[in-house]
């Protein structure tokens, strides 16, 4: 085991991996974080890139030792629309793609690993309101599913095998250094670019569809600090609940309209309506902030300033 560590980020050109990537590197160099997707992205040009389709264990076995990888990020998956289009298949990239990470782990061949879960682990009768950790869940889509399953296994090789494994249930995500992925809050991402673009904004939830959002920046300090916290700090070895703001389409686009008044919404529901009902509207990350000090920085205002600053340098 070589002992700088050596990172590998699974999927890494989605929405969470380019920021990831950066944001590792920056701390570990750039020889330090293997970038790496099912197939060559722009990240090829930055540093180190690998072309792994998680789903075959030999293949990445073969990269993990000839990197001498010591800790992996498993950012691959199908996200919760896409995945309703093809159940079967996001079944299986959600769960082969962890137990061939989890097993790697599992034989000491790397040290530890990050895998995200989801506020779909949730479900119709979950409290909505400051969702517990602890509670009922019954998710309704191939993505909830895959993720409730996938936090039982990391609990069960924790437990089991004394793998050294973290995770996060995010909320939706807002950035502005990369497209959505086909995720049912990827509305609030869209909404700031047609503000831009067109001045207005046909939205596919219904105007009152309140749920938990969160800043990219966010995201990717509480990812980096719950591998950076000791482990002794890391008591839910299943994912913790992760909270930042709530608010519905009317309320961000509200916000938006501050900063350009002629900004209009309409309201074409489709089949991300029902996700989204299935969902909470707001979480309770009391765990994440007391066991190793997670704190959010920014809110619905401070989110719309940079989301709009950054993205109009994009358009300019």
């Amino acid at each position: 085991m070589p002992t700088k560590d050596k990172i590998l980020v699974i999927g890494s050109s989605g929405q969470i991996g380019t920021e990831l990537v950066q944001n590792l590197r920056e701390i570990y160099g750039i020889d330090g974080v293997i970038a790496s997707d099912v197939k060559v992205t722009e990240q090829a040009k930055d540093g180190p890139f690998e072309v792994i389709d998680v789903m075959n264990a030999s293949a990445l076995l073969e990269i993990v030792k000839r990197h001498q990888v010591t800790e992996i990020y498993l950012l691959a998956a199908l996200l919760s629309a896409t995945a309703e289009k093809m159940p079967k298949f996001g079944w299986d990239l959600n769960m082969q793609g962890l137990f061939n990470v989890l097993d790697l782990a599992k034989e000491k061949i790397i040290k530890k690993v990050y895998w995200p879960s989801s506020i779909a682990v949730f479900g119709p009768n979950t409290p909505k309101v400051d969702t517990p950790q602890y509670t009922i869940m019954e998710p309704s889509t191939v993505y909830g599913i895959s993720k409730q399953a996938g936090e039982r296994w990391c609990e069960y090789y924790f437990n089991k095998y004394n793998v050294d494994v973290r995770s996060l249930r995010y909320p939706g995500l807002i950035g502005w250094k990369s497209a959505p992925g086909g995720g049912t809050t990827d509305y609030a991402v869209h909404i700031f670019h047609e503000a831009l673009k067109t001045g207005k904004y046909e939205c596919f939830l219904s105007e009152n569809t309140t749920l938990p959002m969160m800043h990219m920046e966010d995201a990717i300090n509480a990812t980096i600090g719950i591998m950076q916290a000791d482990a002794s700090k890391v008591k839910i070895r299943s994912s913790y609940n992760l909270g930042g703001f709530s608010f519905s389409p009317k309320e961000i686009a509200a916000e938006i309209q501050k900063h350009i008044p002629n900004f209009s919404i309409s309201y074409n529901p489709d089949s991300r309506q029902q996700i989204a009902d299935s969902w909470p509207q707001s979480i309770n990350d009391e765990y994440a902030r007391k066991d190793w000090g997670w704190n959010p920085k920014y809110d619905l205002k401070s989110l719309t300033i940079n989301m709009l600053e950054n993205l109009k340098k994009n358009y300019q």
